[in-house]
């Protein structure tokens, strides 16, 4: 303990690597889970995470566990360094306190709840009452899950079930073999393929697969939650990959009212599909019986781990669980947290428990050591690949991307400057929450300036073309496509303003636009869907909101994608973007994310371009670290540049 002290000096302490703290040479306590008696008869019951396991106590030097015995020499010595069997070693006091306590008459032996246990296995930690780590090794029951968690996704293929009506790629067997083997070890799992590589076609396969093996009972069937945008979808593709289940929807005002009336359904159907929105306000009917199982798709539905409708899926009780998404972490790890709360409750602890050990170290900090026991706790119960690793899909075409620059008009350039003067005046004179509440009001002027004058003026009628920079441009650019023959999507996060580029776009290429936005009923949704993939005479160009068409669609006839304004969510982007790019696409995607120069919108795509690393190591990014900024770096941020603007007769001149 005198070392760090003398460091503090400049002097130089060289110490023995068996003596550091940190040393595995050193005196200290080992916890060994999982051994319990009976456990090899009753294996079923070892399954999963319910239950108790048993644990006890022992002193390792080294990978050496000490016998009582030993130990009694050890501590008989009394000292901080002691020679013992010809192997120096530091003991601190404290700890050897410690250890003498809980050896002197105690009992070392007990009972820990298994998920406590095989975290703590996983990990290869766990901690002590005392607050410091203690190692753990795992047993019996406990190791046998560990390692047969870590190889489940190696296991020999599982065969395409035979009623199952299609061709899985190699990369889709192995998530079928993957989904299959945790279902037998009894655990919740998250398919976390990236967008556009077919989860719903491996669930659909390992649904198929759990029916061949006649692990269904009767009565208990499987519950399917899906946004409601994709509720039609799960129906036609059940219908298409899997013909022979009989599929149920809980959905509209004909749906099941009481507990007898879901039961009727139930003993006819193997697949219940319904809605986040009806699993919350039916929860009680739903989470009344136990279902065979429950998957939930676009699981990022249910990250906030506080939000009614989250609390409502984790009441639904199940035999088997998986969670589906493209971004089991979009800004926090706390929605990482939540979505395996769902899949196996319990494994991450308690939210508070993972805030202090995981989400604050590693968001705050970037502390690497929780980090790798996190990825090592969570890693067998995720399964993620993504289209760009050659290794899963080597038929997908390319998708390009680029940044189209748009210059602001005159007027757009007046209402930007204006509209910067006059908030940020009320942000200097603000504080706390009015202050953020400030700031994003004015991100969100300063976004509309930048998509067209009316949209911030809330002009219900007016010219629109000549007006908006990036209007002007994206015309032209649709223009091109159109006259290709070629199909594209136009995504914007504003509702008012996919009302205006509807209007502008029939007027200008007397064409129908159709619109999907959260207005839009299920129904009409999946008839715009089927008429833009399907038929020949559809027109070219769907727009879409990104919260409303954002997941959940296959919109492979796009071959282009127009993000008209940005949410500043890298992984939110990526999604709408895979609407078009996914497996079924046969040509190349070109994305166009549309940027004002000189605008608060090239200004932060610069500051996300350059932290995407670790956007896409930890969490996501959103708007919310624009307001923990202090008035000069806004006013940097908000300030127009010169070359926001187009001086016409400049450029003329050049």
């Amino acid at each position: 303990q005198i070392g760090p002290i003398l460091d503090q000096f400049g002097i130089v302490v060289r110490v023995p690597s068996t003596l550091r703290a940190d040393s595995k040479q050193r005196l200290r306590l080992r916890l060994h889970v999982g051994l319990g008696e009976g456990w090899e008869e009753d294996r079923e019951s070892s399954l999963g995470l319910q239950g108790v396991t048993d644990f006890h106590w022992r002193v390792a030097l080294g990978d050496h566990d000490l016998t009582p015995e030993e130990f009694g020499e050890v501590a008989a010595l009394q000292e901080p360094l002691v020679q013992w069997r010809g192997t120096w070693l530091a003991v601190d006091p404290q700890e050897l306190s410690r250890m003498e306590s809980l050896f002197d008459g105690a009992d070392t032996t007990g009972q820990i709840n298994r998920s406590s246990a095989l975290s703590a296995a996983l990990t290869g930690v766990l901690a002590s009452s005392a607050g410091t780590w203690v190692d753990v090794v795992p047993e019996g029951e406990i190791d046998e899950l560990v390692q047969a968690l870590r190889g489940a996704d190696e296991l020999d293929l599982l065969p395409t079930p035979k009623k199952f009506v299609g061709e899985l790629r190699p990369y889709q067997q192995r998530g079928l073999t993957w989904l299959d083997s945790m279902s037998r070890l009894g655990f919740g799992v998250c398919l976390a393929d990236d967008m556009g590589l077919g989860k719903t076609i491996q669930v659909i396969a390992a649904l198929l697969a759990a029916r061949q093996a006649k692990e269904w009972k009767k009565g208990s069937p499987a519950l399917l939650i899906c946004p409601t945008s994709v509720l039609g979808n799960w129906e036609r593709e059940l219908k298409r990959f899997a013909p022979s289940l009989k599929v149920a929807r809980h959905h509209g005002r004909n749906r099941p009212q009481s507990d007898d009336e879901l039961e009727a359904i139930c003993k006819k159907a193997d697949i219940v599909l319904t809605t986040y929105v009806l699993a919350r306000i039916d929860v009680d009917m739903l989470a009344a019986r136990r279902w065979g199982w429950c998957v939930i798709d676009e699981a990022q539905n249910i990250k906030n781990p506080a939000a009614q409708q989250a609390a409502a899926v984790r009441r639904i009780p199940a035999r088997r669980r998986i969670a589906l998404t493209g971004t089991p972490v979009e800004n926090r790890l706390t929605e990482l947290w939540s979505i395996l709360q769902f899949a196996n409750p319990g494994l991450l602890g308690t939210a508070r428990e993972f805030r202090r050990r995981f989400a604050l170290p590693i968001e705050r900090f970037g502390d690497r050591k929780a980090a790798e026991q996190l990825r090592r706790l969570v890693g067998p119960f995720i399964l993620r690949r993504v289209k760009t690793d050659p290794t899963v899909i080597q038929d997908l075409p390319e998708k390009l991307e680029y940044k189209t620059y748009c210059t602001l008009t005159t007027e757009q350039a007046g209402l930007y400057q204006a509209t910067v003067d006059d908030v940020m005046s009320k942000i200097s004179s603000s504080s706390g929450v009015k202050r953020r509440g400030n700031i994003l009001a004015l991100l969100t002027a300063l976004k509309q300036v930048c998509n067209h004058p009316s949209h911030f003026l809330k002009e219900e009628e007016g010219k629109l073309t000549g007006r908006s920079g990036k209007l002007t441009r994206l015309t032209e650019m649709l223009d091109e496509v159109v006259s290709e023959g070629e199909h594209c999507l136009i995504f914007t996060q504003y509702t008012e303003m996919g009302s205006r580029l509807v209007t502008h776009l029939q007027e200008t290429f007397d064409i129908d636009v159709p619109f999907i936005h959260g207005g839009v009923p299920a129904l009409k949704r999946d008839e715009i869907v089927q008429t833009f993939q399907e038929d020949p005479d559809a027109p070219p160009v769907l727009l879409l909101s990104l919260k409303a068409g954002g997941t959940g669609l296959n919109l492979t006839r796009a071959t282009h994608v127009f993000h008209y304004d940005r949410w500043w969510n890298p992984a939110v982007e990526d999604q709408a973007t895979d609407r078009a790019y996914r497996v079924g696409q046969t040509r190349n995607v070109q994305v166009h994310k549309m940027l004002c120069l000189g605008t608060v919108e090239e200004k932060i795509d610069e500051i996300l371009e350059s932290k995407r690393h670790l956007a896409d190591a930890v969490v996501g990014t959103g708007e919310a670290w624009i307001t923990e900024l202090d008035d000069s770096e806004l006013r940097d941020l908000f300030s127009l540049s010169s070359s926001a603007t187009l001086d016409d007769e400049a450029e003329a001149r050049s």
